[in-house]
């Protein structure tokens, strides 16, 4: 072999390994890893930057707010899928390079080049198909054929055990904003809260309310900056930002009123929620 194609299955298997390394990373960081993660660079940060960009002007193109919203709420699971594709793809192209740079010889061919059927049997082999129509005959290839098996074995598990937990952040958030919608008007509103609960015995539910959507706060913004990926699908009464100004400003109106009258009714709060 030349000289030249030494340096190109070197810079090859170098790439492979290189592209492996960080979508495994990136995996890690997505889904495992349970707090924010600070780097800027990264590939899900730019993977989200790009199908954003294009997704909001695709939902600019509809002609109402009730229109957009409808295409936005497709976004965050659609993304998430795309993400998923991503890594996938990513995945078996770093394993065709890496065996494409160390050279593996195949029993037998299926397309006319060599990264073809390495790219082929890399695909085959992640998503666990084992047709063994390309079989690796050298060491070095059944080693990196055998660690693709488990690699992909282990993300496919991953990636599916991640989706019900993602599942179940969406489904209990839904549930307090039901009931606000159920106690302060369609679409809700601080004024509404305040006139549905007056009396002493009403201020003591806006008190238990207001810390509750004190809680959701902070679960939104905690599955806000560990996963990449948010989703706020609109709802007959709103978005969940209609849901989330109507309580904080329910807590600013409390707040104002203490300040006034110098003293402190339930349910205003430090933090604008609650007063506990």
């Amino acid at each position: 072999m030349s000289a030249g194609g030494d340096v190109l299955n070197t810079l090859s298997a170098i790439a492979g390994v290189v592209l492996i390394v960080t979508v495994l990373w990136e995996t890690f960081e997505t889904i495992v890893l349970p707090r924010r993660v600070t780097r800027q660079l990264r590939l899900t940060r730019l993977f989200y930057r790009l199908t954003w960009t294009f997704w909001t002007s695709l939902a600019n193109l509809r002609s109402t707010n009730k229109k957009r919203d409808a295409v936005f709420s497709y976004y965050g699971p659609l993304s998430l899928l795309f993400l998923f594709a991503t890594w996938a793809v990513a995945l078996v192209l770093g394993f065709a390079l890496v065996h494409y740079g160390v050279n593996t010889q195949l029993s037998g061919t299926v397309f006319p080049n060599r990264f073809g059927n390495d790219l082929y049997m890399s695909g085959t082999t992640l998503f666990t198909l084992g047709l063994g129509d390309l079989t690796p005959t050298t060491a070095l290839g059944r080693f990196i054929t055998v660690l693709e098996a488990g690699i992909g074995f282990g993300f496919l598990a991953l990636v599916i055990g991640y989706l019900p937990v993602l599942y179940q952040s969406f489904s209990r958030r839904g549930v307090t904003i039901s009931l606000l919608d159920a106690r302060a008007g369609t679409p809700p509103t601080a004024y509404e809260l305040f006139r549905r609960h007056a009396g002493p015995e009403g201020q003591d539910a806006m008190a238990e309310i207001l810390h509750d959507w004190e809680q959701w706060a902070a679960d939104l913004m905690e599955s806000h900056l560990a996963d990449d990926v948010c989703h706020c699908p609109p709802r007959p009464g709103g978005s969940e930002p209609d849901f989330q100004r109507a309580a904080s400003r329910t807590g600013s109106v409390g707040t104002d009123a203490s300040a006034r009258t110098g003293e402190s009714p339930p349910g205003t709060a430090r933090n604008g929620f609650s007063p506990r």
